[in-house]
């Protein structure tokens, strides 16, 4: 029996359409019956493009018939979260103070996608302004984790991991500041990639904290995220960080593997002392382990490092972060673009008009953190917090300067639990912020990060990540190392299962 098509990864699909055994329309079509029928329950969408995707799959199949010259993955649908602008369709942040906002203009990573012919099923869903752990701070109500629908999807970037993981689109972007691709990649059991810092263009992202965030891949497989990487990836003007080197041919080192990627001859692995034990869920750590006896058992050499900086990188992240949001987010002030509240009480003026406007528009998570940055950029405080937390993050970058010396690559946990239930740490920031303890240092150090589906924990069912870190501008040595451990994992006794969702036709009840 043939492989169900919405079953299929990007590369099956992309092969499909070249052989003529599907249609790009078709395809897309079947991806939107599904999103219909099942998003309602799962909500990893916030927008649905289907006139725009059918359009561009017109097209592709027009031009594929005229047997014109096309990009490798044309015709393959790709969801997008909504922090990244799209001309003349709604980008929210999942935000109120953005509803009802269509940009004038295009990501770059947009327009490279249409420029290789993908159609964009829609926008996902995120906390908001991409300030969370579980999506449940979307000021549109919290997508749901397809491995169990009582759980969080893990965020900012939850609704991207679960519209991959539910097969409502093949594969989607998704934006990493502190873990926001990795961490929900780890609880649903998708493959998530943070590139190198500059790799990919950061032009039409709605910033959050620009020194920490990128754009990355959201996919089912290693492959898969490299091809993305590739497509999105590149030098762009209209970025100032962004590096002018040449894109990295991923895909060709994932191929180029001796016996299929599963030896591991020579490589040399590390082991991050401060993120590998305490505060660790069991079967996290039992997951992790056994992919590790899997490398070694391969060949490679397994040392731990120590990073003593790790310890202080959290609450570093935590001073940062907040003091670029707090700037950032002046501009959603009522005038411009997005909502506009006028005061109940007394004159109205633009400092109170813009006091409403940000009141009603703003959710808590959000408030929070514009109230912590602006209090850390604050006269008399901005040395003691911004300033220790700046020198904090120098010290994490000489941690992993001097780690990348003895080691190839950095192994870590990607989250410290499985996907908790929603509501869980819902009242307590702190127990939230956790989540990102393994995550937050290779954005601190603007070095690339991959969290890898490791199987599931035998406690609960659901999936534990393992993360991959890599030096600046060690994408192509994460990606190679990803798929050796992907490879491993598929020929082991316990090979990761598929999501439940793999088996849903139906309205969920």
């Amino acid at each position: 029996m043939s492989k169900e098509l919405y079953l299929c990864d990007a590369h099956e699909l992309a092969q499909k359409l070249r052989d003529g055994e599907v249609t790009a329309e078709a395809l897309v079509q079947m991806f939107l019956d599904r999103i219909e029928t099942l998003d309602t329950k799962i909500h990893a969408y916030l927008y649905v493009d289907a006139q725009g995707a059918l359009e561009t799959a017109r097209q592709v199949d027009k031009d594929r018939q005229a047997g014109k010259e096309l990009p490798p993955f044309a015709g393959v649908p790709i969801a997008i979260k909504d922090n990244m602008v799209t001309r003349g369709k709604p980008t929210t942040c999942a935000s109120k103070i953005l509803e009802g906002w269509l940009p004038p203009y295009d990501a770059t990573v947009v327009l490279k996608l249409r420029e290789a012919g993908l159609p964009v099923l829609g926008k996902t869903n995120m906390d908001e302004f991409a300030m969370g752990s579980s999506t449940e701070h979307s000021a549109y109500g919290p997508t749901l984790n397809p491995w169990d629908l009582e759980r969080i999807p893990g965020g900012s970037g939850g609704g991207s991991a679960a519209a991959v993981a539910a097969y409502l689109a093949p594969w989607a972007l998704g934006s990493d500041t502190g873990g926001s691709i990795r961490q929900p990649g780890a609880v649903t059991g998708t493959v998530g990639a943070k590139p190198t810092y500059g790799a990919v263009s950061r032009y039409g992202l709605v910033a959050m904290a620009s020194s920490l965030d990128q754009i990355g891949p959201v996919t089912r497989t290693v492959a898969d995220a490299a091809a993305l990487q590739m497509i999105i990836g590149g030098h762009d003007p209209l970025d100032s960080t962004s590096l002018d080197e040449a894109v990295p041919d991923l895909s060709g080192a994932i191929q180029a593997l001796p016996k299929g990627g599963l030896d591991a001859q020579g490589l040399r692995i590390g082991v991050v002392k401060q993120i590998s034990g305490e505060g660790f869920q069991d079967g996290v750590l039992q997951r992790f382990n056994q992919a590790l006896s899997r490398l070694q058992e391969a060949g490679a050499s397994v040392t731990e490092v120590d990073c003593p900086a790790f310890e202080y990188a959290l609450a570093a992240y935590y001073l940062i972060m907040p003091a670029e949001v707090s700037s950032n987010l002046a501009r959603f002030d009522g005038v411009r673009y997005g909502i506009r509240v006028l005061p109940k009480d007394g004159p109205v003026t633009a400092e109170t008009m813009m006091a409403a406007t940000r009141g009603a528009g703003f959710g808590p998570e959000v408030k929070r953190r514009i109230i912590l940055g602006t209090h850390v950029l604050s006269a008399g405080y901005f040395d003691a917090y911004y300033g220790s937390a700046q020198k904090v993050r120098t010290l994490v970058q000489r941690d992993l300067a001097r780690a990348f010396e003895q080691c190839d690559v950095l192994l870590s946990p990607t989250a410290p639990t499985t996907a908790f239930k929603f509501g869980d740490k819902i009242d307590d920031p702190m127990a939230m912020y956790l989540n990102d303890v393994a995550t937050i240092p290779a954005n601190l150090a603007g070095i690339p990060g991959l969290s890898l589906p490791v199987g599931c924990a035998p406690e609960d069912g659901l999936p534990v990540g393992l993360q991959i870190l890599a030096p600046a501008r060690g994408d192509k040595v994460m990606y190679e190392v990803a798929a050796r451990i992907e490879a491993q994992l598929a020929a082991s006794e316990e090979p990761m299962p598929p999501c439940p969702a793999a088996n849903w036709k139906e309205a969920l009840k």
